[in-house]
């Protein structure tokens, strides 16, 4: 009995800790750029030991007042138009994702961009269903301390969008040798058109289908009512 105590008093004191620790870097982070994620770490990593890839680290972060309205309007048109109006969850999606999975087919959008900021900032690359559960936990947390465009000004600075870049202020410099706040829209449609997959694509080098899938976000855009942040 003494030996499951001792676990239950570990695992108890362990939640307490998890609890704490995960609010407040949480409420932190709602005030304070994010200095780093573990995805640029474990990237890093990658790049160290493949004698292939050169290691790069580019990230500069910039607040939504130095980002071009462009870039959040083309980032909601891309990954989540409901953006504005769920609270964290597309559950509309979400069941779309799961009929396709059950009839064998890969259905893409089901993850809004609260979840793919709380798995940037937060987690790690998995499908686990720890890694799920802490996402459903720190979505949750992140849409009751964060407003809507602090969670689209981190999204926006810590989001892969390249081979060794994060953020749109590293992404426009990189590929248009312009500061994030003169993106315009064709280019602010091209970097969201890579997002699915950063590492594959490139917006410099464009294939026949992102060239298809930028002009089917410059329709988003026209469609959508302004998402009323960036300059």
């Amino acid at each position: 009995m003494k030996v499951f105590r001792k676990i239950w008093r570990f695992l108890w004191k362990l939640g307490i800790w998890f609890l704490i620790l995960s609010v407040g870097f949480t409420v932190l982070y709602r005030f304070v750029p994010v200095p780093v994620t573990p995805l640029m770490v474990i990237r890093l990593f990658e790049q160290t030991f493949d004698s292939e890839k050169k290691v790069k680290l580019s990230k500069d972060w910039v607040p939504m007042a130095e980002i071009s309205k462009n870039a959040p309007q083309a980032v909601v048109a891309a990954e989540d138009q409901k953006f504005l109006d769920h609270h964290g969850f597309d559950f509309e999606a979400m069941k779309k994702a799961w009929e396709g999975n059950q009839k064998g087919k890969n259905i893409k959008g089901a993850s809004t961009i609260t979840q793919q900021t709380v798995k940037n900032v937060f987690l790690w690359p998995d499908r686990s269903y720890l890694r799920k559960g802490l996402e459903a936990y720190f979505t949750v947390l992140v849409e009751l301390i964060w407003p809507k465009e602090r969670i689209l000004e981190v999204y926006l600075n810590v989001i892969e969008m390249g081979n060794g870049i994060y953020g749109i202020e590293a992404a426009a410099q990189n590929y248009y040798n312009k500061p994030a706040a003169k993106l315009n829209r064709n280019e602010a449609a091209m970097i969201a058109a890579v997002l699915p997959n950063p590492i594959r694509w490139n917006p410099k080098k464009p294939t026949p289908y992102i060239i298809g899938r930028q002009a089917w976000i410059l329709k988003q855009m026209n469609n959508l009512a302004p998402i009323g942040f960036g300059i």
